[in-house]
């Protein structure tokens, strides 16, 4: 329920460019450089009744704005905001599903095909005169012929991606914590199951402590040396560490990566590994899918702000929508 009738919406730290555009525009936007309440006095706390956010909101920042109402969330992932607590106090978290969903699955079949085919290598390898002075490119020892893919996460994202696999003539499993009943993929109960049953492995499982370090060295090691990882839901799902020991070990045989642990800091040991293909975090980075969901994020507040349900609130917050 509205608990005031200002516009003011509060962006801790960074934001995409066109959400901050429309903010000015439609709204009372405050900008401070990050998280941080002690940034902002009390008055001006309590005339906070929105945040939009691309950044980490704890129990502790929702607690220092009284009359806080919504958080609208850049991004699917929202591990980073306090969405229980936000509950708690009545206050709707929003993320920006859907509208993302099939430029991250294509850059996860770009990803994988780079992996397993070496196109970046062997497009440097033309760019620097090689193919002339030395001749053809060697020939790459994997492939996606022939492979079982498991998907670690078969939401939206996840599901979008299983649909392309088909596509490839590629074999399909995976593991969720509950079975789909709309899927007739093989379902394992345990990741270490999947792992065991593929030689593909792809996590897209959001953040959190379920998923925290997920992608153990126990789950590397029954993927296989033939085995294959590709990363695009949250750096946090794989225990790094273990990751670079089972490459440097050739215990799996390769990985791409399009999320890390501590962004943007890449390890050094994953980037000077061969059989490793980076990504700085470009899943969704395309200008129409960026702007679309710029654009959720600020229909969710405009919505919630005139009084009508949130477009897109998370599963922590539904029945919060019953009372706008």
């Amino acid at each position: 329920m509205n608990r005031g009738n200002s516009r003011t919406v509060l962006v801790p730290g960074r934001i995409n460019p066109r959400v901050r555009e429309r903010l000015e525009r439609e709204f009372e936007p405050v900008f401070i450089d990050k998280a941080d309440p002690g940034l902002m006095d009390e008055g001006a706390r309590a005339g906070i009744r929105g945040m939009a956010t691309a950044t980490a909101i704890s129990a502790s920042f929702i607690d220092a704005f009284p009359n806080l109402e919504i958080i609208a969330n850049f991004g699917v992932g929202y591990d980073a905001v306090d969405a229980a607590h936000a509950a708690s106090k009545a206050v709707m978290v929003t993320n920006t599903p859907d509208v993302l969903t099939d430029e991250v699955a294509d850059t996860t079949i770009g990803l994988l095909l780079n992996t397993l085919r070496e196109l970046p290598k062997a497009e440097a390898y033309l760019r620097a005169g090689r193919w002339a002075a030395e001749g053809a490119y060697p020939l790459t020892s994997l492939t996606l012929r022939g492979r079982t893919a498991g998907i670690f996460g078969l939401g939206r994202i996840g599901l979008a991606i299983a649909r392309r696999l088909e596509a490839f003539g590629i074999e399909i499993q995976y593991h969720t914590r509950n079975k789909r009943s709309d899927v007739d993929y093989p379902w394992h109960e345990t990741l270490l199951s999947l792992a065991t049953a593929v030689d593909l492995l792809i996590v897209v499982v959001p953040g959190g402590a379920a998923t925290d370090n997920a992608v153990n060295a126990e789950i590397l090691d029954a993927l296989g040396t033939d085995g294959v990882l590709i990363s695009v839901g949250r750096g946090s799902t794989i225990d790094e560490p273990a990751l670079i020991e089972a490459l440097e070990q050739n215990r799996i045989a390769a990985a791409g990566l399009d999320v890390f642990a501590n962004e943007p800091n890449a390890p050094k040991a994953l980037i000077d590994l061969p059989n490793a293909c980076l990504l700085p975090h470009v899943a969704s980075a395309s200008v129409s899918t960026r702007n679309a969901m710029a654009d959720l994020v600020v229909d969710n507040l405009a919505a919630w702000f005139d009084g009508r349900p949130a477009i897109t609130p998370v599963p922590e917050c539904k029945d919060l929508n019953k009372g706008n």
